[in-house]
């Protein structure tokens, strides 16, 4: 087998793909837990967890096994026939998450676009909306995906700039401002309001505490569905299952607790299989679900038996090892020691976050290579993260971290500060 270096790797990379990303120069060939390791064999600690997909750390035992059993006997029947894991499945992520019905896809965008069509399809038949003319309001800044319809209300110039004609039917609103929200759900034909709990891809945006249960009480009194897209917040990383759980101090489900905020529709992605396979989810009960008939949507690979045995599983292990509590402990401790580097530091001006979903806000422009280079220092130090909007950098590691690891890892971060200075 050919000995690639880490250079001629991403030489073939420039020159064979598409150059729609911007990677951080490493080249990364294993993963164990919170750590991975280059073709040169150089060890890193993860502070990315692929956008927040390796909540379980890299290559769990558990997850993988399923992923491999599963694999050795049936992968895929399409939706055309019954298979023996999905029914399984759907009756242990509603349970799970306190929903009547799943609706089963593959990547994230793949849900949110499901939970657009959804809310519109329930508006025109549930709420009595005119055909096509339903409307959706959703926030300024807003990540939920690349595809026509999702980039036709970003406002992230990068996102759509040359890509329209766009896709119409959708109110966008200042994030965290209740008075902008119900002043919009009074517009009419609004049918939903779709939101992130924590606006992760802008910078970490942590909304003001009651925002989130205030927007359901509003949705609810304008009868237009609370649409929470989880697929970075949701599995643990904010410390809670969900984002929307608030501050509950709760170490198992948290949709048992008086918290939690059920929203309408659910979407999940990501951490639902920590990382070893594309699976998403829509969750929402059988008011909303149900006005979904058959051949009206779905995924070839959505709802395949790999998918539902490896989401089963990573499931299984963010509550067995009590990832909620952990990501909750280390992320108090991860801001309030960053805080102690930000109080003798120019570089560095503002820690956010909750949970393990964190972001230092480097003191200098978002055009500036600032957070760039930072981040090239750290990894030469042994640890990778990402500049997000220029002067923000993401810290989201493996949930199973311990603290002997993070401590470590803030000796990195604060050794990296200090030298770059």
């Amino acid at each position: 087998m050919e000995k690639w270096t880490s250079a001629e790797l991403m030489q073939l990379e420039d020159k064979h793909g598409a150059h729609n990303y911007h990677p951080l120069p490493v080249v990364l060939s294993r993963g164990e837990g919170v750590y991975v390791w280059d073709v040169e064999g150089n060890r890193y600690y993860d502070f990315l967890s692929a956008y927040s997909a390796v909540n379980q750390g890299h290559c769990h035992p558990r997850i993988i096994g399923a992923l491999t059993e599963q694999a050795q006997t049936l992968t895929l029947t399409s939706r055309a026939f019954y298979n023996d894991s999905l029914g399984v499945y759907e009756k242990y992520i509603t349970e799970y998450f306190g929903f009547d019905k799943v609706l089963p896809m593959n990547t994230g965008a793949e849900a949110v676009e499901t939970a657009i069509k959804l809310c519109r399809k329930w508006a025109y038949e549930r709420k009595g909306i005119h055909e096509n003319d339903a409307k959706i309001i959703v926030c300024e800044g807003n990540f939920h995906g690349r595809t026509t319809t999702i980039i036709s209300f970003s406002n992230d110039p990068d996102a759509n700039k040359n890509f329209g004609p766009f896709t119409p039917g959708f109110i966008r609103i200042p994030y965290n401002d209740l008075n902008a929200l119900e002043q919009a759900l009074q517009t009419e034909n609004v049918a939903g309001f779709l939101v992130e709990p924590i606006q992760g891809e802008a910078g970490v945006f942590v909304p003001n505490d009651g925002f989130l249960s205030g927007a359901a009480e509003l949705c609810n009194k304008y009868n237009a569905l609370f649409i929470a897209d989880e697929v970075q917040t949701g599995i643990a990383r904010t410390g809670s299952l969900l984002a929307v759980c608030g501050n509950c101090s709760c170490e198992s489900r948290c949709e048992r607790q008086a918290s939690f905020i059920k929203p309408d529709i659910l979407i999940l992605g990501k951490a639902l299989s920590g990382g070893v396979y594309p699976v998403s989810a829509v969750l929402a009960d059988d008011e909303v679900m149900m006005v979904i008939k058959p051949g009206q949507h779905g995924s070839t690979f959505g709802g395949n038996p790999i998918a539902a045995k490896v989401a089963m599983a990573a499931l299984d292990v963010v509550e067995n090892e009590q990832l909620m509590l952990n990501a909750r402990v280390l992320g108090e401790l991860f801001r309030s020691e960053m805080q102690r580097i930000i109080d003798k530091s120019d570089l560095i001006v503002k820690v956010r976050g909750k949970g393990l979903l964190n972001a230092i806000i480097v003191n200098d422009t978002p055009d500036s290579k600032t957070a760039w280079n930072l981040c090239v220092k750290l990894k030469e130090n042994g640890l990778l993260a990402k500049p997000t909007h220029g002067n923000i950098i993401r810290f989201a590691p493996p949930l199973v971290m311990t603290e002997e690891q993070l401590m470590e890892c803030i000796a990195i971060i604060e050794k990296t500060i200090v030298e770059f200075q």
